[in-house]
């Protein structure tokens, strides 16, 4: 059994690395100039990429920033436990006074974290990423 996890983490690191998260950033942020951030971690919380768009200022520190990531989530952990009865979750947009906040998952593994200026155009945002081949 601990072969076969060794194994499986093996599998999913070389997987992960086949991925060019630097493209997927820049073609994200190629969608909308208002978007300030994009994380790209697995289903687990790991975060596998983050970077602000160059000239933005975070508005969390490290650890809220964490806090907020990690938040979302457990949020989708338990939209996927009731997907069988209202089906797949597609994106999440929480609006707050300084930003907007879009979680979704990206490909099969991953979980995109995003953030924009509050006068984004997040339809568009969302359309574009949804459009995306990831895996």
């Amino acid at each position: 059994m601990f072969y076969q996890y060794i194994a499986f983490n093996i599998i999913m690191i070389i997987c992960n690395l086949m991925i060019d998260y630097g493209r997927i950033y820049k073609d994200i942020m190629s969608l909308d100039p208002k978007i300030r951030l994009v994380t790209i971690c697995d289903r687990n919380g790991i975060t596998i990429f983050s970077q602000h768009r160059e000239g933005i200022k975070n508005l969390l520190s490290p650890e809220e920033s964490k806090k907020s990531l990690v938040l979302a989530i457990n949020a989708w952990k338990i939209r996927n436990e009731l997907a069988s009865k209202i089906g797949k979750g597609k994106y999440v947009l929480a609006e707050y006074e300084k930003i907007k906040r879009i979680t979704m998952p990206l490909g099969d593994r991953h979980l995109l974290y995003v953030t924009t200026e509050v006068d984004a155009d997040h339809s568009n945002v969302i359309r574009g990423i949804t459009k995306m081949k990831v895996e």
